[in-house]
């Protein structure tokens, strides 16, 4: 009997109901022909993937998982790859091609996983997954909320996010401590920004490493001091949209030579 493992953060989703709504949460079908699933375990979701009119490939890290898919589902026979997501190189398995991204993810590498999303965004349209409910609000989070911060930003930049629903606990085995929650992210046109992207991520981390102080103590060293006397500087991060931090990344860069 193959029991779920904490070293890979292993909750099994056991309600056929929501893995078949996670599944039919994938909306932008149009726009690619193939799908991704990270972690699919025991295969919940795998079994509504595989009916769906797409190329399915599956990336699970767990060995003894990938024996019991073997087994149980012989269509996944050339799409199963043994290996752990956050160092695969994903074109190598999915080509040049766009695809969906989805899964339960492992709460304990999740904003990891979010992270290499934001990265292969010119493949990648759309996501649907399954979260640590408090991180699934966290990538949706408004400017001006608690939740808001560097996750928030990172992701937001790049896409726009929808919270589809919560799942309790008593939908997995073993139950988490946590309520869970599935969120879709659609890709936004254009999916570039206007600024030096590498400053912009270094600028938003910075900015919210103390979330309750101003601009200007937490970029300090990033930016001169008679930049950051300018009253745009006396705000706190959180208050802050994408557009902003697109704005103040034009602004550092100027300051220091960068940019024209």
């Amino acid at each position: 009997m193959l029991r779920a493992k904490k070293s890979f953060g292993q909750h099994f989703l056991t309600s056929e109901q929501i893995a078949q709504r996670i599944v039919e949460s994938l909306r932008k079908t149009e726009v690619y022909k193939k799908v991704l699933e990270v972690g699919p375990g025991k295969g919940i979701l795998t079994k509504y993937l595989l009916e769906a009119p797409f190329e399915l490939v599956a990336v699970e890290a767990d060995s003894d998982m990938v024996t019991y898919l073997q087994q149980f589902y012989p269509q996944l026979d050339g799409r199963l790859v043994e290996a752990d997501f956050l160092k695969l190189r994903l074109e190598k398995v999915m080509g040049e091609e766009p695809f969906g991204l989805i899964g339960n993810f492992p709460y304990n590498i999740s904003s990891q996983i979010l992270i290499k999303m934001v990265e292969y965004r010119k493949q990648i349209p759309e996501m649907v997954g399954m979260f640590q409910r408090e991180m699934a609000e966290r990538v949706i989070a408004p400017p001006g909320s608690k939740t808001y911060g560097v996750i928030s930003v990172l992701v937001q930049a790049f896409y726009e996010g929808e919270y589809l629903f919560t799942v309790k606990q008593g939908s997995f085995s073993p139950p988490p401590k946590v309520q869970s929650a599935v969120i879709r992210l659609t890709r936004k046109d254009p999916y570039s920004l206007d600024c030096d992207e590498r400053l912009f991520r270094i600028i938003v981390k910075q900015a919210f490493n103390q979330r309750r102080k101003m601009l200007r103590n937490t970029l300090k060293g990033l930016l001169p001091d008679e930049v950051l006397k300018e009253e745009y500087f006396q705000q706190r991060p959180e208050v802050l949209g994408v557009e902003d931090f697109v704005e103040l990344t034009r602004k550092a860069a100027i300051a220091r030579g960068d940019a024209v």
